[in-house]
């Protein structure tokens, strides 16, 4: 038996996998606590592991981003982005990393795992690895490890390695570190100088590559190729959070049975404050159409939807174990962890986000040919009917959908996991006996 200290940030597409990873490793008989937020205390000690809760800051509720990020709706674009890393990331840096260094001096545990936003590792990461326990990141976003092969993270575009591809990355590349980001790449600087340590070399968005070892959660199918790929990168397969089970299905349940086509529509549970975003857009594109249009509002009541088409059903929640299999097209704002959920159900995908990371999540979707990006989030019921359309009758879609279906199923990523944790502690216990 090893003792695992897991981290995470208290954002729900963050936190699950994290958690689903902790109820692996205790499956496995191993001791586990997980450092997070005080809302996923339940969800935590269900899956069989300890809970420590972040403070101050850093303990904030996903569930309500709008009172954490007050400004937010000023800002568009990159500049929304980088408003969002600032508040989310960079700034509760040292509330996490106290939490973590107590944590630390207290388990003394043989490893550490951390989902790759939580940049409370930091400062762990700039000391003498022989100083600390082998720490191991998740990937839960796409990669965003800066390449000469795709341009950076959060513009949505495709990779390019010819010679005028190279040409673009590395302008882009730089422009983003130099300019876009200089202020928040200073921010996260001062703080792990005030934290104690060296100034931070990489580029923020790089810390990873620090890691011992980094596994991006995904098939490697569903991720651009780089010829300069970090060493410590590895491919873990995906892991994928249980569905809740649900306290009732929907008294509508039944029509999903029909011989209608189904169509998902969801923004999720955080982008889910303006439905004329994405649902509402989606549920006037298709009314007309000959097709059973399923929405999940995230929480928000039903009744904000408004007057729903007679071929359109609504409830807060809905569970995807039992949704998706009979689902044809999923229309989402592009989460990571909603998108790998389909997929493993080979459901194609109109992906329409334009917040956080989801336009590089909605590009994935289009390069890979599981489905089609409107790079847009607030599309056009014009834009979404279209490309329902298309993803109903273009037979390719589904068919690439369902080839990254079984890829998915091909690798246990808690197993891979497991196995890396293990590897670590391995390699730390014969150091510390050698050196005795």
């Amino acid at each position: 038996m090893s003792t695992y200290l897991l981290c995470a940030s208290p954002i729900q597409g963050h936190a699950a996998p994290v958690i689903a990873i902790a109820h692996g490793l205790v499956a496995r008989g191993h001791d586990v606590t997980v450092l997070t937020g005080s809302r996923f205390r339940d969800a935590v000690e269900a899956a069989g592991a300890r809970h420590r809760a972040l403070t101050g800051i850093a303990d904030f509720d996903d569930r309500v981003i709008q009172d954490h990020l007050p400004e937010r709706d000023r800002h568009r674009g990159i500049a929304k982005l980088e408003y969002d890393v600032q508040r989310i990331f960079v700034r509760p840096m040292p509330e996490q990393f106290r939490a973590l260094g107590a944590l630390v001096a207290e388990l003394e545990p043989d490893a550490i795992l951390h989902e790759a936003a939580f940049t409370g590792v930091i400062p762990l990461l700039l000391d003498d690895p022989a100083s600390r326990p082998p720490i191991i990141g998740v990937g839960v976003i796409p990669l965003s490890h800066r390449s000469v092969d795709t341009a950076p993270g959060g513009l949505g575009l495709p990779p390019r390695s010819d010679v005028i591809g190279r040409l673009r990355n590395r302008a882009l590349n730089a422009f983003v570190a130099k300019v876009v980001f200089r202020r928040t790449q200073a921010l996260a600087d001062r703080t792990v100088r005030e934290l104690g340590r060296p100034g931070l070399e990489e580029f923020l968005f790089d810390f990873t590559t620090r890691c011992d070892r980094f596994l991006q959660l995904s098939p490697a199918e569903f991720e651009y190729p780089r010829s300069d790929l970090s060493p410590n990168v590895r491919f873990a397969g995906t892991v994928l959070p249980p569905s809740p089970a649900p306290a009732g299905l929907p008294d509508w349940w039944h029509d999903l049975d029909g011989e209608r086509p189904v169509v998902h529509v969801s923004q999720g549970t955080i982008d889910n404050k303006d439905f004329t975003r994405l649902i509402r857009p989606t549920l006037d594109a298709l009314a007309d159409r000959d097709v059973l249009v399923v929405a999940a509002t995230g929480g928000r009541p039903v009744a904000e939807l408004g007057e729903l088409p007679a071929n359109a059903r609504a409830a807060e929640f809905l569970p995807y174990d039992l949704l998706l299999p009979k689902t044809d097209v999923f229309v989402t704002n592009a989460g990571f962890g909603g998108t790998q959920y389909a997929l493993s159900h080979g459901v194609p995908i109109v992906a329409a986000g334009d917040t956080e990371d989801k336009p590089d999540v909605a590009m994935r979707v289009q390069w890979t040919g599981t489905g089609l990006s409107l790079r847009t989030g607030t599309p056009t019921s014009r834009a979404v009917g279209t490309a329902v359309d298309r993803l109903l009758s273009e037979p390719s879609f589904r068919e690439r959908a369902r080839a990254m279906a079984r890829r998915i199923a091909e690798v246990d990523g808690v197993s891979v996991i497991a196995a890396e944790l293990e590897q670590a502690a391995s390699a730390r216990r014969a150091a510390s006996a050698s050196a005795r």
